[in-house]
């Protein structure tokens, strides 16, 4: 049986993004994601105009007259969310870590994707895949989701984002929209990006904290990192020094926008010290006129 105070936040982060989902989000979310699969109807003849990618050769071949392909849009789709819960994310200079706001975004990703009458699956993972669940839909399911994500108790603490698209890629048959939120601080994953890209459509969820890169001027202090437990002292009343940790900050990620544009991943930035509703909004209104 599942204790009340989990189901007490569960239902506490189902109504809060819920509220988000009805008042701010739904219409976004829809109209970029409406019917993005698509499946075969019928066959009629050609016309002018008509796209000769869609000509159905084997109708042609036949009848000795060109026909295409209609499609009609699929009612629904496959939404999958690939959640970074390396220890990385246990960083927060305000009222939330960042892990804990991909939280929220998943669960409001979650709920717009129910919502929108598709399918919605999680894959958490580390320096290892942690936790699969298969893509469902109805809002047991969406629960159940949002349960894993506040209530997962990670065995890593490190990266492999690589590792997490593999194993995506060997699982997901039907080509879905697949969000990977993490803070992206990880390497030598271009590879699996490009390969599983391919195939899904691939938007990036990246999480900051500025504060994690502008060292507070209060003299020698030790940094460690989250996931290696590797220390370095640090004189952050030295002003080189601190414009050296935001330049780096700075070409991270240039260097993670360059990758995501050649790998044909979309990227939604968000700062964990703000509010994420307004990026996402942003992002998909973007992407809208693009379609």
């Amino acid at each position: 049986m599942i204790p009340k105070e989990i189901l007490d936040k569960v239902r506490l982060i189902e109504i809060h993004t819920r509220n988000m989902v009805n008042n701010l989000f739904a219409g976004e979310y829809h109209s970029v994601f409406k019917g993005r699969g698509m499946e075969f109807a019928e066959a009629r003849e050609y016309q002018p105009g008509d796209d000769v990618r869609h000509i159905d050769w084997n109708v042609t071949a036949r009848v000795g007259d060109p026909f295409i392909k209609v499609f009609d849009e699929e009612r629904e789709m496959t939404v999958m969310l690939l959640v970074d819960a390396s220890a990385s994310g246990a960083f927060g200079s305000q009222q939330q870590m960042k892990g804990e706001v991909g939280v929220e975004v998943s669960a409001l990703l979650a709920f717009s994707a129910i919502q929108n009458n598709d399918r919605v699956g999680l894959l958490i993972f580390t320096d290892e895949v942690e936790v699969f669940v298969p893509p469902k839909k109805g809002r047991k399911h969406v629960l159940r989701v949002i349960r894993e994500l506040l209530y997962f108790q990670p065995q890593g603490r490190r990266t492999s984002i690589a590792g997490a698209l593999e194993y995506l890629g060997r699982v997901l048959h039907r080509r879905s929209v697949v969000f990977v939120v993490s803070d992206f601080q990880d390497k030598e994953y271009e590879t699996a990006l490009r390969h599983l890209s391919r195939r899904h459509d691939l938007i990036a969820v990246s999480l900051s904290d500025p504060r994690e890169w502008q060292l507070p001027d209060v003299g020698f202090i030790n940094l460690q990192d989250a996931e290696t437990g590797e220390q370095v002292l640090v004189d952050s009343g030295d002003r080189g020094v601190r414009k050296f940790y935001a330049a780096e900050q700075k070409v991270a990620a240039a260097r993670r926008g360059v990758l995501f544009r050649k790998t044909g991943v979309d990227e939604i930035a968000i700062d964990a010290t703000k509010p994420y509703v307004d990026p996402l909004i942003h992002f998909f209104r973007a992407r809208m006129k693009r379609r």
